[in-house]
């Protein structure tokens, strides 16, 4: 088990909810270090940010710290390179080209667009807590909710026929599942080549949808790349954030029934809380990795043109210098900045919708199941711990 620790990055290294001890003994309150993990396997000096204000200072600041990754290049926390088809996503944009790209999408993100698909969130939740109902306890609220709430949401959004999703998904989970190379790619080949028949189905006859929406009202201004390069980006952040998060969501607030009464007395406080399990919890372990474009100075360390920054977002959202008693899980607290969806111009385009999502879940969930309780001892509950987002493998529970 060591082995297998000492082989997992240091930056995405957790000890249950928290940071890995590791981790913060080997900052020691320095909020920039020099680390020997290249997440690109691109050679060069790798330099992890821990600190809340320095992470917002290089995430920040896209003048000097780039997003724009080789094809070929390795993605975070892993050993596989990047197929071509990758290419097009909005993350490996920076301006004027990312200026453009997100111009045009962030309309499709508003408050007000994403309340339209609220009342199929509610739908696809119900249908999916009548299901584990039926089933009866114990039931995996990850296999049975989280999962497949997540990859239904990113379907509708995107415009995966119902038929269709079950094959869809399927392709899209064994992309990002730990497992053999070959396998993995020949997956991820066929999620985008589905991709592109979805993209030239909606160029010939756009829908209502996200990507008829899209060509409708920018026509050619999008290349059928980029079109792919946004769906691809939704599905392989969305799916293991979203359900990562239910699924230790839940486990955090069954493991603070302090937190889960109060929760339970005032509903109308749901807002609230996700924010805070957002914080505490920040199932993303860090973003992009960042390129120095010149020599820039980060809390007194020289980082040199070329060198690549890590920046990591549950040490960043565990600094006091962003909240008070930041180890603390809080449900009351008043919202702060913190960067579970990172910050400036990459900020996560579907944070809005995300928040909808959690909230509409964990509402239905705690509403259905007013007896919600862990069917098998917390200590055994196992974390997903070589995924690029936190999350438990499994969660038995019973009502």
């Amino acid at each position: 088990m060591a082995q297998d620790r000492a082989a997992i990055p240091v930056h995405t290294r957790r000890t249950g909810f928290d940071p890995a001890d590791e981790l913060r003994t080997l900052t020691a309150g320095q909020p920039v270090i020099r680390i020997e993990d290249d997440p690109r396997g691109e050679g060069g000096t790798v330099w992890l940010v821990t600190g809340y204000h320095e992470v917002r200072q290089v995430l920040g600041d896209h003048v000097r710290f780039s997003t724009r990754r080789r094809v070929g290049s390795r993605a975070p926390g892993t050993d596989d390179h990047r197929p071509d088809e990758a290419v097009g996503q909005l993350m490996d944009y920076d301006p004027p080209d990312h200026t453009r790209l997100r111009k045009m999408l962030t309309p499709e993100f508003t408050h007000r667009r994403m309340r339209r698909l609220e009342p199929r969130i509610e739908a696809l939740v119900a249908e999916r807590l009548d299901l584990v109902e039926r089933a009866g306890p114990p039931a995996d609220l990850v296999a049975q909710f989280a999962a497949p709430i997540a990859g239904a949401v990113l379907c509708e959004l995107i415009g995966v026929p119902r038929d269709d999703r079950n094959d869809f998904l399927r392709r899209c989970h064994t992309h990002l599942a730990e497992g053999q190379r070959q396998r993995r790619a020949a997956a991820g080949s066929a999620f985008t080549r589905y991709l592109a028949a979805l993209v030239a189905r909606q160029r010939t006859d756009p829908d209502e949808g996200f990507i008829g929406m899209l060509v409708r009202d920018h026509g050619e201004e999008f290349t059928d790349k980029e079109l792919r390069g946004v769906c691809v980006l939704l599905m392989l952040a969305g799916l293991d954030n979203i359900s990562g998060m239910i699924g230790l969501g839940t486990l955090a607030l069954l493991d603070h029934p302090d937190q889960l009464a109060a929760l339970r007395r005032d509903p109308a406080e749901l807002d609230r809380a996700v924010d805070e399990l957002l914080r505490y919890l920040s199932v993303p372990h860090a973003p992009t990795p960042r390129t120095a474009l010149e020599d820039v100075t980060v809390a007194g360390r020289h980082v040199k043109a070329g060198d690549t920054v890590v920046c990591s977002i549950p040490m960043a959202n565990r600094d006091p210098a962003l909240t008070a008693l930041p180890d603390r899980l809080d449900l009351t607290r008043e919202p702060v900045a913190h960067v579970a969806f990172g910050h400036g111009i990459h900020h996560c385009l579907g944070a809005a919708l995300a928040r909808q999502e959690l909230r509409i879940a964990f509402a239905a969930l705690l509403r259905r199941f007013p007896a919600l309780r862990l069917a098998e001892p917390a200590r055994e509950v196992a974390f997903r711990i070589r995924s690029t987002a936190y999350g438990v493998e499994s969660l038995p529970v019973a009502w």
